[in-house]
């Protein structure tokens, strides 16, 4: 449901089917029924706000019988001829198609028949852009050295570009990584630099924006769909070992290559701000630089053409989230980053969605918010809320204190007690029955009877937890006396060993 409601959202902003399919990632024949299906259940962006995901299911795709219709032939000797001309368009034969033949292919089969026909024909189109609509991304294959004044490390910086589609206008920056939060960054930054938003964004099919590659259905990673959204672009990816493309961030990434990072080969850098202070200097040249054979330049063309055309930011600048999958414990949280956060305890057992930033953790199922906390950054914290785990509901649950206490009792009175430790060590006992039950679950590796001589010596010395006792359990301590002293082995002296003067 989320999909088709981001067509509904690129619907009314005016993207054609073939834009729709692409950013959201689906056939183009999916985003042309799925349309059909709205206009006949008279159904409009924006949406309702009482029209869930099983409403909306219900209204666009209600049982349906099958077609045995048979389909006339087409001459695509006559469409290819006829495609030969000026300003003609396939949609256009179609329509005229249609007219003779009603009963005929739908248009998304019709295009489908036509290109299949064509077969190995490689048809070689020059690209025509429209002012304001397109933005292609993309790193330079060449680095940059950076070396650490303290450690005379170097570390290489990777060089993002951007081009605007209609005037070749020019954007590029200095990152340490191609990962998501440096890829995003850079996306907003090339925004901010050409102020304002474009319709498309055209990736190629790096593995921080595209989670899968695929020629005709690429799928955005979630974080990169939630940046799109926030700026309201439409991501369309380009096809895998197809350069053409994005040849305009190819001749871009040349450019930048040779008007740029050439000029700075003699250079030493020794952090990223100087390095893109001084890629910011060249690049105020590059986009003045005069064309060849066209009047103006970058610059120019730009405000005349393409600025004008874009649509304005957005007031908030956009956060960067990471979506992660959870799976709720028993104890009615789910795990992220060593750290556990509270959900209402009937999603027990349940998969979630975490988006998480730097400030916040939202937890989601099938699409709706459950729960919000604020991010944690203390290790092995539980965040909890009261409501998600109200004491009346727990006899309901599976798991209750006193079953975990029945299977301690039946291994031993010491395990007994370190498991009444840790439960009642938590402002809620169910933020207990994780560590619990792992330590119930070390008999598995170390047998019965070690697990009861460790959580005896846990009680003795008063640390009872699971770290505790996995911690003696992985050392032998379990098999010492309480006040045993451990042997330490020192290594024996040689040249290679530092003392305390070497560092005076």
């Amino acid at each position: 449901m989320r999909k088709i409601r981001e067509i509904l959202r690129f619907a009314a902003t005016g993207l054609s089917s073939r834009q729709i399919a692409a950013s959201v990632g689906i056939a183009r024949s999916t985003v042309a029924e799925c349309l059909r299906r709205a206009e006949a259940a008279q159904i409009a962006w924006p949406l309702p706000g009482e029209l869930d995901d099983g409403a909306l299911e219900r209204c666009l795709y209600p049982p349906t019988t099958a077609s045995t219709t048979t389909r006339p032939t087409i001459d695509f000797a006559t469409l290819q001829r006829e495609m030969r001309r000026r300003d003609m368009t396939l949609f256009l034969l179609w329509q005229e198609y249609k007219e003779r033949h009603p009963e005929g292919y739908q248009y998304s089969r019709f295009c489908d028949l036509y290109r299949a026909w064509l077969g190995k024909v490689d048809v070689v189109m020059r690209q025509e852009h429209r002012a304001g609509e397109k933005l292609f991304v993309d790193y330079a294959g060449q680095t940059v050295p950076i070396i650490d004044r303290r450690t005379g490390e170097i570390r290489q910086a990777q060089i993002f570009v951007a081009v605007m589609g209609a005037s070749n206008y020019c954007f590029a920056e200095a990152t340490w990584t191609q990962t998501l939060p440096d890829w995003l960054g850079s996306h907003v930054r090339a925004l901010e630099f050409i102020g304002g938003c474009p319709a498309i964004v055209v990736p190629d099919n790096l593995r921080s924006g595209v989670s899968r590659a695929c020629r005709y259905e690429p799928d955005l990673n979630p974080s990169y769909q939630q940046w799109a959204d926030h700026y309201g672009v439409a991501v369309i990816p380009a096809r895998v070992r197809k350069p053409r493309d994005k040849s305009k961030v190819e001749n871009g990434v040349l450019l930048v290559e040779r008007w740029i990072l050439a000029r700075l080969r003699h250079q030493t850098f020794f952090s990223l701000d100087q390095l893109n202070r001084e890629i910011s200097r060249l690049l105020i040249a590059l986009n003045d630089r005069p064309f060849r054979k066209l009047p103006g330049c970058r610059a120019s063309q730009f405000a005349q053409i393409d600025r004008p055309a874009l649509r304005l930011l957005p007031a908030q600048r956009y956060e960067y989230a990471e979506w992660v999958k959870a799976r709720v414990n028993i104890d009615y949280h789910v795990a992220f980053d060593e750290n556990y956060y509270s959900v209402p305890y009937a999603l027990a057992g349940q998969q979630l969605e975490l988006r998480v930033t730097a400030t916040t953790v939202e937890c989601l199922h099938r699409g709706k918010r459950v729960a919000s906390h604020l991010r944690s950054w203390i290790k092995h914290h539980h965040t909890t809320v009261n409501e998600h785990m109200p004491s009346h509901h727990r006899h309901q649950a599976e798991w209750t204190s006193e079953r975990l206490l029945g299977w301690a009792g039946d291994i031993g009175a010491s395990v007994t007690a370190v498991v009444a430790a840790i439960l009642h060590s938590r402002r809620h006992p169910e933020q207990g029955f994780r560590a619990a039950l792992g330590v119930l679950a070390l008999k598995n590796n170390y047998g019965i009877e070690r697990l009861r001589a460790a959580c005896d010596r846990a009680v003795r010395m008063n640390a009872t937890s699971y770290r505790s006792v996995a911690a003696i359990l992985k050392n032998g301590l379990d098999g010492q006396a309480p006040n045993a002293q451990i042997e330490l082995t020192l290594p024996q002296q040689h040249e290679n060993l530092r003392n305390s003067d070497y560092f005076h």
